[in-house]
């Protein structure tokens, strides 16, 4: 079993920034992707930033965040952050970290987990 642990959401003013972390304990896996969706209620889990956990590490963000949102990774320390800047009340919404990992030994697929949540709030 592979854990996500997340840390960082809160309630920030307009304009405020934020830094999310997300890390992936468990053994003898590696993380092919890492990824922060958010969800409203009411409204589909959608991808906010992706970033591939190899090579050069390319990355994915949703257009809504581009230009305020960075992805990144530790990759020894199987964690990723999401800074999060120029926040606006438009991205009020939990925030669940994701990895995409592979097992070792295994060879015929790769297998999702999902953190538990965290809460990003964004008023004055």
């Amino acid at each position: 079993q592979v854990q996500l642990v997340e840390s960082g959401g809160g309630l920030v003013q307009p304009g405020g920034s934020l830094r999310l972390s997300c890390a992936a304990s468990g053994s003898d896996f590696n993380i092919n992707t890492m990824a922060w969706y958010r969800q409203t209620p009411g409204k589909a889990r959608e991808l906010v930033a992706q970033i591939i956990s190899t090579g050069s590490g390319s990355t994915n963000y949703a257009d809504s965040v581009k230009g305020r949102f960075t992805i990144s990774r530790d990759n020894a320390k199987n964690t990723v952050y999401l800074q999060m800047n120029s926040l606006k009340p438009e991205d009020t919404a939990v925030y669940y970290c994701n990895a995409n990992v592979r097992y070792y030994g295994e060879y015929l697929g790769s297998f999702e987990y999902w953190g538990q949540g965290t809460q990003v709030t964004v008023s004055s």
